[in-house]
C-alpha cells in the first residue's frame, strides 16, 4: 500500500520489550517511520527473550513487537549520544519513550528538552507509573498492573486463588492508547504549530479498564464478584457451558437471544416458565438455568451447537491457542501473514487487526540491530568522517 495515513511522519522511539514497541508498531502499520533507538549493546532486550531465536540479536519475541521498523544503534548514555539523539530529533515529527519514570527528563526526551529545538514536536512518554510522584522511579510491569488494579480479584473461579489474565492485557492496551495519544497530539501540533508533552502510564490505563464495575463501586459501594464459569457479573445466560465435547461461550445478552438459544436447545417453553421470563428472574434462578441448559448442551457437540445456533446467538466455542491459530476463520478474513526474514524465510504472523480500504497493511520484518544507524545519521546532516568516529568511541553500532 503506498498511501498509508501516517506515511511521511517521523517517530523516534527510545522503547524497550512490550508496551512501547507495541505502541510503535501500531504506527509502523500505518505508515510512519518509525526509527527505534537502541543500545548499541544487545538493544532492545527483547532481542534476547527466548525461547525462539532468530540468530544474534534476535528472536520470534523481538519480531512480535517490532515490525516495520528501522534501528538505530546509539548510547544515549553518552553526552556524546544524546547530542546525536538531538539532530535526529530536528528532523522527527514524534519522540516516544517507555523508559522509567524519572528518565525522559535525564536524558532530554521531553518537551522542555526538545521544543526550543523543534517548537511542533510531540513528546509522548510510556511509563508505569508517571514522570512525576513517589513512584515516578518505580520500574512497572503489566503483571503488577493487572494486580494492583484489581484485575486479579475479578478473574477466575469464585473459590479459586486470584488469576491474572493470560496475555499482557494492560501493556497491550497501554500500547494501543498511546498510539492513539500520539497520533492526536500530532494533529493538534499539525494544526496549531505547536507541540506538547503527553504521558500515559500502565497504572492510569489499568484502573481506567476497571470501567463499569468501578462506577457501580464509586457510587453505588457495588461490588463486582467472580462468577462462575467466567459469567457475566448481572446477565444470565452469559457464561461458558459444557458440550459433548468441550466447551461454548454462550452471551444472551438481549430478549431476543434468549428465545433463539431456547428454541434452537428445543426448549420452546422456557422463556415463559416463570423463574426465567424476565432477565432478573433468570439471575436470582441462575443456577437452576445453568442445569437446564448443561443438559441440553451436553447431547452434542461444540461443532454441532455452532451449525445449529451461530448467526442466531451470539456464541463461540472455547477453543485452546492452537486451535485459535488454526481457525480457518482466522485465515479466510486474513489475520495471518507471512514475510522472509534473513533467518527464517516465510515467517509467520498475526496480521495488523486495522484493514484500510478492505486491506491490512503487509509485514516487513523487523530490523537487524543497527541496521539504518548510518543512513539515518547520513540523513539528519552528519559527514561520514562524524560517523566514523562516534563509531569508534562507540557512541552508535
Amino acid at each position: 500500500m503506498t498511501d498509508l495515513p501516517l506515511a511521511g511522519l517521523r517517530i523516534l522511539s527510545v522503547e524497550q520489550y512490550g508496551a512501547g514497541p507495541w505502541a510503535s508498531m501500531y504506527l509502523a502499520d500505518m505508515g510512519a517511520e518509525v526509527i527505534k533507538i537502541e543500545a548499541p549493546q544487545g538493544g532492545d532486550f527483547s532481542r534476547a527473550s527466548g525461547p525462539h531465536f532468530l540468530g544474534e540479536n534476535d528472536s520470534h519475541f523481538f519480531q512480535t513487537f517490532n515490525l516495520g521498523k528501522r534501528s538505530v544503534a546509539l548510547d544515549m548514555r553518552t553526552k556524546a549520544g544524546r547530542a546525536v539523539f538531538r539532530r535526529l530529533a530536528a528532523t522527527a515529527d514524534a519522540v516516544l519513550n517507555n523508559l522509567r519514570g524519572d528518565q525522559p527528563g535525564k536524558l532530554g526526551l521531553d518537551y522542555a528538552a526538545l521544543g526550543p529545538l523543534k517548537p511542533q514536536i510531540v513528546c509522548v512518554h510510556l511509563s508505569g507509573y508517571g514522570r512525576t510522584g513517589p513512584r515516578a522511579d518505580w520500574p512497572g510491569y503489566d503483571y503488577l498492573m493487572q494486580a494492583e488494579a484489581g484485575f486479579l480479584h475479578l478473574t477466575g473461579e469464585p473459590d479459586g486463588p486470584p488469576a491474572r489474565m493470560g496475555l499482557s492485557i494492560v501493556d497491550y492496551i497501554t500500547g494501543v492508547t498511546t498510539a492513539f495519544a500520539l497520533t492526536a497530539a500530532l494533529l493538534g501540533a499539525l494544526r496549531t504549530g505547536r507541540g506538547r508533552d503527553v504521558d500515559v502510564t500502565l497504572y492510569d490505563v489499568a484502573m481506567h479498564q476497571l470501567t463499569y464495575p468501578a462506577t457501580w463501586y464509586l457510587n453505588e459501594g457495588d461490588v463486582t464478584a467472580r462468577r462462575p464459569r467466567s459469567g457475566h457479573p448481572s446477565v444470565v445466560p452469559c457464561e461458558v457451558f459444557p458440550t459433548a465435547d468441550g466447551h461454548i461461550f454462550l452471551m444472551c445478552v438481549l430478549p431476543k437471544f434468549w428465545e433463539a438459544l431456547c428454541d434452537g436447545l428445543g426448549l420452546p417453553d422456557l422463556p415463559r416458565d416463570p423463574r426465567f421470563a424476565t432477565p432478573r428472574a433468570r439471575f436470582e434462578n441462575r443456577d437452576a438455568l445453568a442445569a437446564l441448559l448443561d443438559a441440553a448442551l451436553k447431547a452434542h457437540t461444540t461443532e454441532h451447537w455452532m451449525a445449529q445456533l451461530a448467526g442466531k446467538v451470539p456464541l463461540a466455542p472455547v477453543l485452546t491457542l492452537p486451535q485459535a491459530l488454526d481457525n480457518p476463520y482466522l485465515a479466510e478474513t486474513g489475520g495471518l501473514q507471512s514475510f522472509d526474514h534473513p533467518a527464517h524465510p516465510g515467517f509467520r504472523t498475526l496480521a495488523s487487526p486495522i484493514r484500510l480500504d478492505g486491506t491490512r497493511p503487509a509485514a516487513r520484518p523487523g530490523p537487524s540491530l543497527g541496521a539504518d544507524t548510518e543512513a539515518v545519521l547520513s540523513d539528519a546532516g552528519l559527514t561520514a568522517p562524524e560517523i566514523a568516529a562516534l563509531r569508534a568511541e562507540g557512541v552508535i553500532g
